[in-house]
C-alpha cells in the first residue's frame, strides 16, 4: 500500500527531507505532500539583505529551487498558499487553508515531516497598524520592503531595530541604498553573537560607514503622520524616519506542534533524536529552526536557527524516512556575516557561553593582518580564542577583521568539532603565501598565544 508522507514547510528543511525521501522511494512506494504558506520553495533567506541593496538583482535569483521543479521533478504535490491550521495526531490527518481561494482541506498521513521555521520577534509597540514598519523573514517580507523603498515618497531615513545578524546586514542594505540609517539595540552594542570586546570592533567599523548606533536604548512606540511611520519613540526621545526594519531575532514556530501534543525542550523548541524524529511519536519528524540541538561543547540543548542545521537536518530526516538511516550529530554555532568590507566570524561558545556551561576557561585576543605585511592591501584581523583550562581544549574561536577574515573561522570550527587543544592547533600545516596570509596565519598565532597564556597560569 502507498504510504504518504506530508511536508508542512517547503523551505529549507521541508525541501531537504521531502526531496531525500523521493530519491530512495519512488511514487507507488511513498506520496510525498507538502503545505507551504507563502509563494516560494527552497530560498535563500540569508540572500534577502543583498537583494534590497541591490546587489542581487531579484527574488528569482535567492531561489534554488521553484514548486513546478519539484512538482516534475521530484513528482511531489506541493501546495503553495496552503497553511496548515490543524495537525489531528489521533486520526493522523492535518488541517490546510487556502490562503487565495478559501476553504479547507483535510489530508491523511503516514509520516509526517514538520519544517515550520521561526518566527520573528514582534514587540508590542510594532503591533500597531502603522505602514512602514517590516520583519525581515521571508521573501514576501524583502518584496514588500523593496516595494516600500522604490515608491514615491522615497524613504531617506532609516531605522533598524536590532543588532544581530538580520539588524546589522540590513543596515548596511539600507546605506548601500543611499539612505541616512540609525540602528537602535537594547544592549549596549550590536552584535551579541560575540563577546563584547569583539563586538566594539564591529561597532566601530559601522559608525565608520556613517551609521549611528543607539546602545542600550530600549523602544517605547512608534509615531505616524497620515497612517506611514514617521519617527521611533524612545526613552531618550523619536528618532524621526521613513522606514523601520525590524531585527529583534526569532523564536521557534511550535504553536501547531504544541497544540498536537508534541514534546518541546528546555529551549521552547521541539524536542528531536539524532535521526530527527520526535521521541514517543512513530512517524512524527521535525527538523530545522523550529527544533533544538545539542551543542557538542557545552552538551546542552541549543537553540541556533540557521539555515546550514536547516538543510542537513532535514537531510537526515528524509534519509530515515526514506528507509535509510542517517543521524544529527549536533552544532557547534559557527556563523559569518560582514558590514560592507568588515567580517566577522564565531563558532563554539562565547565567554559567557562557557562561564554558563561551567568551564574554567581562558581567553586570548591575537592581532594580526589578513596578508603578509608588506604585501598591498594588507589589513588588520583580530583573533579571539576560548580555551580550557588546564587541557588547552578549544571552547570557541571569534575573528574581526577585513578581507579573507570570515573563513578562517572554518579552520577554527573543524578544529573545535575535532576536539583539537590549542597546543594541538599551534602545528596545523595551513596554507602560506603573501597575497592570503602572513608566514604565521592568524589562526597559528593565535593558537601559539593562548599556549603561552596557559602555560603562565599553571606556573
Amino acid at each position: 500500500m502507498t504510504q504518504r508522507l506530508i511536508v508542512i514547510g517547503g523551505d529549507a528543511a521541508g525541501m531537504s527531507a521531502a526531496s531525500q525521501a523521493r530519491r530512495r522511494r519512488n511514487r507507488d512506494d511513498l506520496e510525498i505532500v507538502v503545505f507551504e504558506r507563502g509563494h516560494f520553495t527552497s530560498y535563500s533567506a540569508c540572500g534577502i539583505p543583498y537583494w534590497i541593496s541591490g546587489l542581487v538583482p531579484g527574488p528569482e535569483h535567492l531561489i534554488a529551487r521553484a514548486p513546478e521543479t519539484f512538482r516534475t521533478k521530484f513528482d511531489m504535490d506541493v501546495r503553495m498558499r496552503h497553511e496548515v491550521t490543524a495537525i489531528d495526531l489521533e486520526r493522523r490527518e492535518v488541517v490546510a487553508r487556502d490562503l487565495d481561494n478559501g476553504g479547507e482541506v483535510r489530508e491523511r498521513f503516514d509520516e509526517l515531516m514538520y519544517a515550520v521555521g521561526a518566527t520573528p520577534t514582534k514587540p508590542s509597540w510594532a503591533q500597531a497598524d502603522v505602514a512602514g514598519v517590516f520583519g525581515m523573514q521571508t521573501l514576501d517580507d524583502g518584496a514588500a520592503l523593496r516595494d516600500w523603498l522604490d515608491a514615491e515618497p522615497q524613504p531617506r531615513r532609516a531605522v533598524v531595530v536590532g543588532g544581530g545578524y538580520i539588524g546589522v546586514e540590513m543596515a548596511e542594505a539600507m546605506i548601500q541604498r543611499g539612505l541616512s540609517v540609525t540602528l537602535i539595540e537594547q544592549s549596549e552594542q550590536p552584535m551579541s553573537t560575540v563577546d563584547a570586546d569583539m563586538a566594539e570592533l564591529v561597532a566601530e567599523a559601522m559608525r565608520g560607514l556613517g551609521i549611528t548606533i543607539r546602545g542600550g536604548l530600549p523602544v517605547t512606540g512608534l509615531d505616524q503622520r497620515d497612517g506611514r511611520v514617521s519617527a521611533v519613540l524612545t526613552a531618550e526621545g523619536p528618532i524621526p524616519t521613513d522606514v523601520v526594519v525590524l531585527g529583534l531575532g526569532v523564536r521557534p514556530n511550535v504553536g501547531l506542534a504544541q497544540a498536537a501534543g508534541l514534546p518541546l525542550g528546555p529551549t521552547g523548541a521541539i524536542r528531536v533524536d539524532r535521526r530527527m524524529r520526535v521521541p514517543g511519536f512513530p512517524g512524527i519528524w521535525a527538523a530545522g529552526d523550529c527544533v533544538e540541538t545539542l551543542h557538542r561543547v557545552s552538551g546542552m540543548p541549543v537553540y541556533i536557527p540557521l539555515g546550514t542545521h536547516a538543510n542537513k537536518q532535514g537531510r537526515v530526516a528524509g534519509i530515515n524516512i526514506g528507509g535509510g538511516y542517517a543521524t544529527f550529530t549536533g552544532v557547534i554555532g559557527t556563523a559569518v556575516t560582514k558590514v560592507c568590507d568588515l567580517e566577522v566570524g564565531r563558532t563554539g561558545l562565547r565567554e559567557r557561553d562557557a562561564s554558563a556551561a561551567g568551564f574554567d576557561f581562558v581567553s586570548v585576543i591575537a592581532e594580526s593582518t589578513n596578508r603578509a605585511g608588506y604585501y598591498p592591501g594588507a589589513r588588520p584581523m583580530t583573533v579571539k580564542l576560548i580555551a580550557e583550562r588546564p587541557s588547552g581544549r578549544l571552547l570557541g574561536a571569534q575573528i574581526v577583521g577585513w578581507s579573507e577574515a570570515a573563513k578562517r573561522i572554518d579552520t577554527l570550527a573543524v578544529a573545535l568539532w575535532n576536539g583539537m587543544t590549542v597546543d594541538d592547533m599551534t602545528a596545523l600545516d595551513l596554507g602560506y603565501a603573501p597575497p592570503y596570509a602572513p608566514v604565521w596565519d592568524p589562526v597559528l598565532i593565535a593558537a601559539r598565544k593562548a599556549v603561552d597564556t596557559l602555560a603562565a597560569l599553571d606556573r
